[in-house]
């Protein structure tokens, strides 16, 4: 198992970020929220993966920076607990939705969780 995050498997497309939030289905543990739809698109990657932090809850962008490297890293590491469970091409967006700063290890952990309740929602 390779824990990379390479470019390919980055989810840019404005089109299919656009599908996501049109037509897009969810899960959360809170504090975070997963949102995913079945890629379409020719040739696509089995998982494209974005991450955001609102500008709500962190008005420094620093603080914005440090949650979105963090769910980067916390995907990374865990990706593969959704990558043996899917068949078909998916694309995520994975959203960090509270104002609390929780710790490395309380996202992690919740990260965990929330792949596996994608999981048990696919079957």
């Amino acid at each position: 198992m390779q824990f990379t995050y390479p470019k390919k498997e980055k989810l840019k497309s404005k089109t299919t970020i656009d599908l996501l939030f049109s037509e897009g289905n969810s899960v959360s543990k809170f504090p975070l929220r997963l949102v995913y739809v079945e890629n379409k698109e020719e040739n696509a990657e089995l998982m494209k993966m974005g991450v955001s932090v609102s500008k709500k809850y962190f008005k420094k962008a620093v603080d914005r920076n440090y949650f979105k490297r963090v769910l980067r890293e916390t995907y990374r590491l865990n990706k593969h607990i959704l990558i043996d469970n899917i068949e078909k091409p998916y694309a995520f967006m994975f959203f960090y939705q509270t104002k609390e700063r929780l710790s490395y290890k309380e996202i992690e952990e919740k990260t965990i969780q929330l792949f596996q309740k994608f999981n048990e929602s696919q079957k």
